[in-house]
């Protein structure tokens, strides 16, 4: 990938670009990022420039034996490490690895702007834990102990690094801190605040933002399928995740208020049959719209929360939105905002990690309950 292939993120492309030409490039480097930023890719394009023969001032040539092998994900000096479940039981490690691998490589050029779940589902692993175990913390040492084959650099790049068995962390701590010559790290991570300390202190810290609104608007506007009231109703719910974006123009239209109103009231009102009821629709929901569902969710509550702080000018809802805004704020308060909030964004958490959908949304609708009306 290169980093024209990636909308928006002007500051970001510049400051990395910039740290090479200027020679003064961090050995160990934390892409930072919420869940839909595109961390990932430009970790994979900063790869691909570093690696480069014929780099210009913002971009690698893309035309070089480095850039070819870079756009494939094949170059040798760069490495990978992923949270991984051996769904098949393999124990032949080594064939495991190579296939697990292969299918790294294809989801990565099927899906450039993929997540955890994306991934997983790729390999058959959706119902299982991906993790990344104490013996690929053992692996990052042996591979970068080696000189590179190629290139001028080696690059490592750990895609997820808060899934990593506390022992796997502890033992790259040391080669983190002192990585051999022109070796680099780059961690790319959803949930920074879930790693730890010691990774966190041994990193210089990139955030990479969500896009913003036209860059989604950019995307969109090349599916001429699209109506300019979808594809703006989509870039709104979206929110600057182009992930989530791109999962809502695959799926049918839906109006998602009509639904998380229900839902809502059914909480508010303690009707626990219904929430037993809802919690067993949500669960026959694939993954990308019971995601989509939660993300709505907080966006009410965001729009909430503008109504009751008098931000009513920076609010996205429509007609009818607004008038559940308003009621549903009669409720509410900031306190109640607040842990709602919370709630929902550890239920997509345990969602993306392949929770069962039904526990999760009826635990959610359990806590919304007591929350809203305590």
């Amino acid at each position: 990938m290169k980093f024209a292939d990636i909308p928006g993120l002007h500051e970001v492309k510049s400051r990395l670009t910039g740290s090479v030409r200027d020679g003064k490039i961090a050995h160990a480097q934390l892409l930072m990022g919420r869940e839909g930023a595109l961390n990932l890719p430009v970790a994979l394009a900063y790869a691909t420039y570093l690696h480069c023969t014929n780099r210009g001032p913002d971009d690698a040539c893309g035309v070089c034996p480095a850039c070819s092998k870079s756009l494939k994900y094949i170059h040798p000096d760069t490495h990978f490490v992923f949270p991984v479940s051996n769904v098949k039981g393999d124990k032949d490690e080594d064939r495991f690895k190579a296939d697990i691998l292969k299918g790294w490589r294809s989801f990565l050029l099927e899906n450039p702007f993929g997540n955890v779940g994306d991934w997983t589902v790729s390999y058959g692993g959706e119902d299982k834990q991906a993790i990344i175990s104490r013996e690929e913390g053992r692996e990052i040492i042996k591979t970068l102990s080696l000189k590179p084959f190629e290139s001028a650099v080696k690059i490592m790049i750990i895609w997820q690094p808060e899934y990593m068995h506390n022992s796997a962390a502890n033992g790259i701590l040391k080669i983190l801190e002192e990585p051999p010559p022109q070796t680099f790290f780059l961690l790319v991570s959803n949930n920074a605040e879930r790693l730890m300390p010691t990774i966190l202190s041994r990193t210089q810290h990139v955030i990479v933002p969500l896009l913003q609104d036209e860059d989604i608007e950019t995307v969109l506007s090349t599916d001429k399928t699209l109506s300019a009231e979808r594809r703006k109703k989509i870039v709104g719910e979206a929110e600057g995740n182009l992930h989530l974006a791109l999962g809502l123009v695959d799926t049918e239209e839906e109006d998602h208020y009509e639904v998380l109103a229900t839902w809502l009231r059914a909480c508010y009102k303690r009707d626990y049959q219904k929430m037993v009821t809802q919690a067993e629709e949500f669960h026959e929901f694939d993954r990308m719209r019971q995601q989509s569902l939660l993300h709505y969710a907080l966006i009410l509550l965001r729009e909430s929360l503008l109504f009751l702080s008098g931000g009513e000018s920076l609010q996205r809802s429509r007609n009818g939105e607004q008038k559940f805004i308003q009621d549903f704020s009669k409720v509410m308060n900031l306190s109640k905002l607040e842990r709602s909030q919370a709630l929902v964004t550890e239920a997509s958490y345990h969602l993306e990690r392949n929770g069962s959908a039904k526990m999760i949304f009826l635990d959610l609708s359990l806590q919304l309950s007591r929350t809203l009306n305590p």
